[in-house]
């Protein structure tokens, strides 16, 4: 189908979804949105009252929902309801095994499921150029292409159920640690009386650098914008669930074990809802904070 002819509803028009929404009505999808907050469909051509309009009326369904919980209670509505041949696509960063779960139960439906965890937050869902990791039956990928492609700089196929939630914990867990660390080195800088301009501008150009030196330190943190729309919370769930992964997998992550911890810990300083880029100055601030208890 081309997209004219591809019904799209979206299920959770948050900080991803709406800007997703508004990325697929751009490039032509029939776009239909829900959410519980009625507001967050303002200016949306089409509203469906209930998940259930959304599984009787659509082709696809997206989701983008804040955890595997909130996944499977959506997607028990949508089997009740929506025809074979059907396709739910979840961009939510979920457990692997849920997703698992969840991709079986809809074949038993004739549905198909993706899942599609994106990087690239609320500016990447707005422009169409997030990184899609996905994970599903080839079949059911191929399908999910079109409305990939209209959101995505880059789908990565990463393999069968769950790989694309597998491969999307892995992403958060090395961001995570590259935050945390980023503040002990912005803390070095500073003790050694370097200009953080010119630290940033040697990282970059060389093997030092990273997504978080590149992009979110001098975009959400140096310029003291922390708005990125990702919280804390959703940073802290992601980690966890990686940690969890690698528990059930008998993995022995040890550096990640100590990146865990200390997300786990900043629970205490920071809220659910701060933007997650304030870990850099918690763990500027922790590795002061720690040397004075030391002395």
């Amino acid at each position: 189908m081309m997209p004219a002819d591809l019904s799209v509803g979206v299920i959770g028009l948050g900080a991803m979804g709406r800007p997703m929404a508004d990325t697929l009505m751009g490039a032509g999808f029939d776009v239909t949105g829900f959410d519980m907050e009625p507001s967050r469909a303002i200016g949306l051509a089409h509203v469906a009252d209930s998940v259930e309009d959304i599984g009787r009326t659509c082709d696809v369904t997206l989701l983008s929902l804040p955890n595997s919980a909130i996944v499977e209670q959506v997607c028990a509505k949508l089997f009740a309801v929506a025809p074979q041949g059907h396709l739910i696509l979840d961009t939510s960063t979920a457990e692997p095994a849920s997703t698992r779960a969840l991709q079986a139960e809809a074949a038993k439906h004739g549905i198909g499921f993706v899942d599609g965890p994106v990087s690239g937050g609320a500016k990447g869902a707005g422009s169409g150029t997030l990184l899609v990791m996905a994970g599903g039956i080839e079949r059911d990928v191929e399908r999910a292409m079109p409305v990939l492609d209209a959101m995505a700089r880059k789908v990565v196929c990463c393999g069968g159920s769950g790989a694309g939630n597998v491969a999307k914990l892995i992403n958060n867990l090395l961001c995570a640690a590259h935050l945390s660390l980023a503040g002990e080195a912005l803390q070095l800088a500073d003790k050694a009386g370097l200009a953080i301009d010119a630290l940033l501008d040697a990282l970059n150009a060389g093997s030092g650098r990273s997504a978080v030196t590149e992009v979110n330190l001098p975009t959400w943190v140096l310029s003291d914008a922390y708005d990125s729309g990702f919280t804390m919370g959703l940073m802290r769930k992601d980690v966890r669930l990686a940690a969890a992964l690698a528990d059930d997998l008998g993995a022995e992550v040890p550096m990640a074990a100590l990146a865990a911890a200390r997300w786990a810990d900043s629970v205490d300083d920071l809220t659910e809802g701060a933007d997650f880029n304030r870990m850099v100055d918690l763990s500027r601030a922790v590795a002061d904070r720690d040397k004075d208890a030391a002395s």
